[in-house]
């Protein structure tokens, strides 16, 4: 595939220029502000002893997320949820983000603990659910860290976008490019190339058998380079 340039003047494999701020809130150490380009997520991690009662009764910990967008996160105002709670895409999202996490730590020693990692998108500009994961892995990592437990991290999480458009496989997509995408996928992995969640679908025409393959490899290559960001973000 040749390549060429993007809108924003990134080469097909770029990331967007990601940055962490940690400790974004006063009084939770484990909180984090993940920027990815133009995306603004809101990642904090929490903890109580409010279990789920699978297991509550066997003594061990848990992890779950939640996921939201903020009213002004996009150009017209979001709703917020009603009673009914959150909608389809955000229940999806969270169920996401919960089971990328939960590979992170390990519960079962972790006691009578539930983890709540709570992603607020302030800023919505494509990829949310791809910078909620990886912001909430430092967040997850920090609070840890300040209950003395960060021996029971197990590994490095962090996901990515990556769509074809035309003979072009895209890293990172803004909301331009989500749009008018051929092919979507969301890839989470571990620091060591090992893969969580691969999700896609083509949104216009069928793919060609190697394309997943192709950006499976170009997604990994840039997970690599999230993780050492993340690292950097944590000291």
């Amino acid at each position: 595939m040749g390549l060429s340039m993007r809108q924003d003047g990134r080469k097909p494999q770029d990331l967007r220029p990601i940055t962490f701020q940690t400790r974004y809130i006063e009084h939770h150490p484990g909180s984090v502000l993940v920027c990815f380009g133009k995306t603004k997520v809101l990642c904090t991690a929490t903890v109580s002893t409010q279990l789920p009662p699978h297991r509550k009764e066997l003594n061990k910990g848990w992890l779950t997320a939640e996921y939201g967008m903020l009213p002004g996160s996009t150009p017209d105002r979001k709703s917020r949820p009603g009673n009914k709670g959150p909608d389809g895409r955000s229940i999806e999202i969270q169920r996401l983000i919960g089971r990328a996490l939960r590979l992170a730590v390990d519960l079962d020693n972790l006691g009578p603990k539930n983890i709540t990692v709570d992603c607020d998108v302030i800023q919505a500009d494509g990829g949310t659910r791809t910078a909620a994961i990886t912001g909430g892995w430092i967040a997850l990592s920090l609070l840890l860290r300040q209950l003395k437990l960060d021996h029971l991290m197990l590994r490095q999480v962090a996901a990515v976008s990556v769509g074809v458009k035309g003979d072009q496989i895209l890293t990172d997509l803004n909301y331009l490019e989500d749009v008018d995408i051929d092919t979507d996928f969301n890839l989470v992995a571990c620091h060591d190339g090992t893969v969580v969640e691969f999700q896609g679908a083509a949104e216009k025409t069928p793919m060609k058998p190697q394309i997943p393959l192709e950006i499976l490899r170009q997604g990994l290559a840039a997970i690599a380079q999230i993780c050492r960001l993340q690292l950097e973000a944590l000291g």
